[in-house]
């Protein structure tokens, strides 16, 4: 364990970023009784916020936003102001090429460094490729000549860098926050040292201290292992479809060995970890990444095996009932999120493949989305979004995308009468 630094204080906190990880953080240093700055680029957000509210959908977060904004502790704004620590909480997407795009982590960088001082630390918790903390510490050290950095002058920088990634769950973020264990990767030790101090106003789980780059590489790499799992859950599950075999029985019974747990199946893999994060390793060593790029291709290829037998489905029941057209054919998804009993579309298969199904469909397609108040822009006028009885009685064929817990209390003779697709395996026939 490293010796906290003498004199290091965190009076002022400052969030760049006030997403779906950024607004927790934020909530939970403020519910301590330290001042937080939220910064955010879009005003909207930044009213939400400052007026008590939040803007996404996270159990009991809303409670303690509204507490911390009303007792002076958190205030979300357009602009950096000076503060003692800055986390930077930007999405990191992949462009076209699987190129990841350090665009948003570059300008958060710019934003802040008018604003730096002599001992502040700078915490990059941004899921990141291997050297975007040492990318962070030379953009700022080009925009700050007056100050110095550690990748240069070591510990006897002005500054302090590490990397912290983010590894928690989204439905149950700031019990994570709190609980789980944190992987600090500063650019010296003690830009360790400073990262732990910071983090022990909250977190109660173990700081584990490594360099950047491993820090980096930790969390591509749990999410590389996760994306290769559910990959073979995917793989298996087609196998089983094309030999007419229960894929969720074979797993359940498979699972009995004491030494295998293979993970569910699905429509594809989404979020902003899995479905990215594994770009990050494979792009800069294409060689030497057989294995998760095959992953990712099979993850990738989900949907459109899901669309490739819809398309079976359809063919067959016009088949047997010739009096029918596709405009008579009703298709209803359960489903839009990227995980259950959230409302985070980020990548999501189960918003691709309706995407996908209202393009080609002539008929009426039906969403049942609990998590949505209305359907994202580019499926309003292709798509009704309704409650899930009355989709249930126009439905023709019926495709279970995301496994809510409100769908598993819906009773099989709801939709025993109808073609069903179940993508979770959480509905049977009787």
């Amino acid at each position: 364990m490293l010796e906290p630094l003498k004199n290091q204080t965190f009076q002022r906190v400052s969030i760049i970023g006030l997403g779906y990880i950024g607004l927790p953080t934020a909530a939970m240093f403020a519910s301590r009784k330290v001042t937080v700055i939220g910064v955010d680029i879009n005003p909207e957000t930044i009213d939400i916020i400052n007026r008590g509210e939040i803007h996404i959908v996270e159990p009991e977060l809303d409670i303690v936003v509204r507490a911390v904004v009303t007792e002076g502790y958190l205030k979300a704004t357009l602009k950096p102001e000076p503060a003692d620590a800055f986390l930077i909480t930007v999405p990191t997407p992949f462009k076209e090429d699987h190129q990841p795009d350090l665009g948003y982590i570059q300008s958060a960088c710019k934003a802040i460094a008018p604003v730096l001082k002599k001992g502040d630390l700078i915490i990059l918790e941004s899921t990141s490729p291997v050297g975007a903390t040492e990318q962070v510490d030379s953009w700022l050290a080009k925009a700050r000549p007056d100050l110095t950095f550690p990748q240069v002058h070591g510990e006897t920088s002005d500054i302090r860098i590490a990397h912290c990634p983010e590894r928690v769950l989204p439905g149950h973020v700031l019990r994570e926050l709190v609980q789980n264990d944190r992987v600090i990767g500063g650019i010296t030790p003690k830009c360790s040292a400073a990262a732990v101090q910071l983090y022990k106003m909250f977190v109660e789980g173990e700081c584990f201290i490594t360099n950047a780059r491993t820090a980096e590489m930790c969390k591509l790499t749990e999410n590389s292992f996760r994306d290769v799992n559910i990959a073979f859950a995917n793989e298996l599950s087609m196998i089983c479809d094309k030999l007419d075999i229960n894929v969720w029985e074979l797993i359940r019974l498979a699972n009995r060995h004491p030494r295998v747990n293979i993970l569910q199946p699905g429509p594809g893999v989404g979020g902003h970890c899995i479905a990215v994060d594994p770009w990050f390793i494979i792009s800069p060593n294409p060689a030497e990444s057989n294995l998760m790029r095959t992953a990712r291709e099979v993850n990738d290829y989900k949907p459109l095996w899901v669309i490739t037998k819809l398309k079976k489905e359809i063919a067959s029941y016009l088949t047997d009932m010739s009096q029918k057209k596709a405009e008579d054919i009703t298709i209803v998804c359960f489903g839009l999120t990227f995980k259950p009993n959230i409302d985070d579309l980020r990548e999501s298969p189960a918003l691709e493949i309706v995407e996908k199904i209202a393009k080609f469909h002539t008929g009426p397609v039906i969403a049942v989305e609990p998590h949505l108040h209305q359907l994202p822009t580019n499926l309003r006028n292709l798509v009704q979004l309704r409650d899930a009885d009355e989709a249930l009685s126009e439905a023709t064929i019926i495709l279970m995308l995301v496994d809510h817990q409100q769908f598993k209390l819906v009773t099989a003779e709801k939709y025993d009468t109808k073609i069903l697709m179940d993508l979770r395996g959480i509905w049977q026939k009787e």
